[in-house]
């Protein structure tokens, strides 16, 4: 019986915990920083942007980086963080 609750508990907490690894942005809108602040981050990092878009409330940028491997980048439009980097 306690074998049942514990797996029982712990089957319950899965789809909480899977919820706090969302790459979403919930940011207002008001606390959005300007395109041109993405763009200088891009140019901070040595990337090339070829597109900058919003996707689930984020910015998604998508381009090259200083050696010339392609990049997709989701970042948090209040803190300019890159919340997920892919290479592709």
């Amino acid at each position: 019986m306690k074998k049942t609750l514990t797996v029982l508990a712990l089957l319950a907490a899965l789809p909480a915990g899977m919820a706090f690894a969302d790459d979403d942005c919930t940011v207002p809108l008001a606390n959005w920083q300007p395109r041109a602040a993405v763009e200088r981050l891009a140019q901070d990092n040595g990337w090339t942007l070829r597109r900058i878009k919003i996707d689930d409330g984020c910015y998604e940028v998508k381009g090259r980086d200083a050696t010339g491997r392609e990049i997709k980048a989701k970042i948090d439009p209040a803190t300019l963080r890159v919340i997920k980097l892919k290479y592709k």
